[in-house]
């Protein structure tokens, strides 16, 4: 896989199925643990994805890492969020800081938490700030356009930002990171991803937009409408899934969906977090259906429009918790469930093992 692609077409060009022969040697091998048959439930199918990611009978996935895209949003403008825009530079101050709640889970999990500057408002130096070491820029632009007035971004920069995320993620699986985890922060970006989500799903509008950050009845008729204005000005076409970004989206999506990308070509699992990564997900699953092998759904959003874009892709959620902080707190807490499904296909016994004949 060197050099490294250049371009989204390169990225496509490398990706290839997980490895049928795998999933079933899986499979297989689940039919004989000295329980009864798939009494674990998604345990096994956990499992089975992995042995076919990892082309493995004995799944390894303690490396791991979560990446947190950053960006703001020119949609802001028209009432969409319970925060002001500021808490987006804030925040990733209390992510590098570690005290934000990816921290505390990462910590329980095992994992390492990076944060991108996909396109903030604010610059944040990584060398005069605390835990700095940890942020890394990317910045495309000081936020999107409003994407309810004329397009989020260009085309060309949209594909610049994927690119980004899919670096940022391939510099982690280079350095021997076997999962990833993806998280974001963006005051009002649960307003784009509900547009990403309503075009490339073509679910209406009114049931995939949601409180977000918790606004009440006028402010989510105000997403509504934002939604609606932006799909009627822009025009995106839902198959083409650069077009769709471009017009509606945000960096951070963008990154996430390079993450996605990174993970189908370097042949790694990707556990993607709530409603924002999703949207991101099924941007990279328009460009390439594929991915979709790679991936993982780590819990089910309060946000309506979450599931209804996971049941587009046809991918089930692990958790179910009423969660709706992002951040990648799903994706990462998931890893837990991860490792227990490795742990049962590795240490129960087979019948056989066990002395247990037919």
């Amino acid at each position: 896989m060197n050099p490294q692609p250049q371009t989204v077409s390169d990225i496509i060009r490398g990706i290839i199925p997980i490895s049928a022969e795998w999933v079933q040697k899986a499979t297989e091998h689940n039919a004989q643990l000295c329980i009864p048959p798939r009494a674990l439930g998604k345990l096994h199918s956990i499992a089975e994805q992995l042995c076919g990611i990892q082309k493995t009978m004995t799944p390894d996935i303690g490396r791991r890492a979560v990446l947190v895209m950053a960006g703001d949003h020119g949609v802001v403008a028209e009432g969409i969020s319970a925060f002001p825009q500021e808490i987006t530079g804030a925040m990733i101050r209390v992510f590098l800081s570690d005290g934000a709640g990816i921290n505390a889970i990462c910590h329980q999990v095992g994992a390492d938490v990076w944060v991108v500057d996909m396109g903030i408002i604010p610059d944040i130096d990584p060398d005069s700030t605390p835990g700095g070491n940890r942020l890394k820029i990317e910045k495309i632009a000081r936020g999107t356009q409003n994407l309810a007035k004329g397009p989020a971004m260009t085309r060309e920069n949209a594909e610049k930002a994927i690119m980004a995320g899919f670096r940022q993620a391939a510099r982690l699986f280079e350095d021997g990171v076997q999962i990833l985890g993806t998280g974001d922060m963006g005051i009002g970006n649960t307003t784009p991803s509900a547009a990403i989500g309503t075009v490339l799903t073509g679910i209406n509008v009114e049931k995939m937009v949601g409180p977000g950050t918790g606004i009440k009845t006028d402010g989510i008729q105000r997403k509504i409408k934002a939604i609606l204005d932006g799909i009627a000005i822009n025009k995106p076409d839902a198959r083409d899934g650069l077009d769709v970004l471009a017009k509606l989206g945000g960096f951070e999506i963008a990154g996430i969906a390079g993450c996605v990308l990174a993970g189908a070509y370097y042949q790694r699992p990707v556990v993607v977090d709530g409603l924002i990564s999703t949207a991101g997900a099924l941007i990279a699953h328009r460009l390439c259906p594929t991915v979709r092998d790679y991936l993982f759904a780590g819990h089910c959003s309060e946000e309506p429009g979450h599931r209804l874009m996971l049941n587009s892709m046809e991918i089930a959620p692990i958790l179910d918790l009423g969660m709706r902080l992002g951040e990648g707190t799903g994706a990462a807490l998931a890893m837990n469930i991860l490792d227990g499904a490795v742990s049962i296909f590795t240490r129960v016994m087979t019948f056989q093992q066990a002395g247990i004949t037919e």
